[in-house]
């Protein structure tokens, strides 16, 4: 029996953001260890690519997606009903979906940063609510909050992206709580910089660079595999008694004082 502690045979998984970086590699990671994956992003060519390479690579397990804005109310019904349509039921939901713009506080206009919310944390909550009922129905599911270093400490990504991770994160606890007697499990990750395209503009410039890897007791950023593979654990029956937790996944970087 040891070994389907280490699988998710038979588990439906929904993975938002999954079109590219951290997102395509968590619904690649999930369909490797056997569970079926929902993968939601916006752009509808990049979904597919990424839909196809992980049904190639995997096509012992069901892989579907859906192009829709988990951001806004239209996009989150329009992700219930196909849902409902696949009647495949639901286990595993990933909260990955996440978008930033960095500046000086007093540089955000109100619409970028209510947008931020939006995107970051109110996506989120509704997500987790509306999956809710799947989830009981299972009996025992987890949901997986890809938050950010930038939510338990101050880094240069801007105090509106920290508000909203930090946000995550005690969402992630509050319903941890929340939902133990309903057998769903809470969890959340926290990565530093990772090798996505959308940090391939600020590594790029090598002053920055040396920067974070100055800080950064491992000296490289991590890859979006490494994130993949901590979600996964979270959702495995191996990690059945961890719930309300925040996984680092930053090559020390939180821990590196003087």
């Amino acid at each position: 029996m040891t070994h389907h502690r280490w699988r998710l045979d038979g588990e439906v998984a929904l993975v938002t953001g999954a079109s590219a970086g951290i997102g395509q590699a968590i619904a690649a990671e999930l369909a490797g260890l056997g569970a079926q994956v929902l993968m939601i992003a916006r752009d509808p060519d990049q979904l597919e690519r990424a839909r196809r390479e992980i049904a190639d690579d995997h096509p012992e397990v069901a892989i579907h997606a859906l192009s829709c804005d988990a951001a806004t109310g239209e996009g989150r019904d329009a992700l219930c009903d196909w849902i409902e349509d696949l009647d495949l039921g639901l286990s595993i939901l990933v909260n990955n979906v996440g978008g930033n713009q960095t500046r000086a506080a007093i540089d955000y206009s109100e619409d970028e940063w209510r947008a931020l919310f939006e995107t970051n944390v109110f996506s989120a909550f509704e997500l987790c609510r509306n999956a809710y009922p799947h989830l009981c129905r299972h009996g025992s599911a987890s949901i997986v909050n890809v938050g950010s270093v930038s939510g338990l400490t101050h880094v240069r990504s801007g105090a509106v992206y920290g508000m909203t991770k930090a946000a995550l994160h005690q969402l992630t606890r509050n319903l941890a709580c929340e939902w133990a007697t309903d057998g769903i499990r809470v969890n959340a990750v926290a990565p530093w910089y990772i090798r996505t395209r959308r940090t391939s503009g600020k590594l790029a410039d090598p002053d920055y660079y040396e920067e974070v890897i100055a800080r950064t007791p491992m000296q490289r950023v991590g890859e979006p595999e490494e994130v993949a593979a901590a979600v996964a654990f979270l959702c495995l029956p191996a990690a059945s008694y961890i719930t309300g937790e925040c996984i680092a996944v930053d090559g020390g970087f939180l821990r590196n004082g003087f």
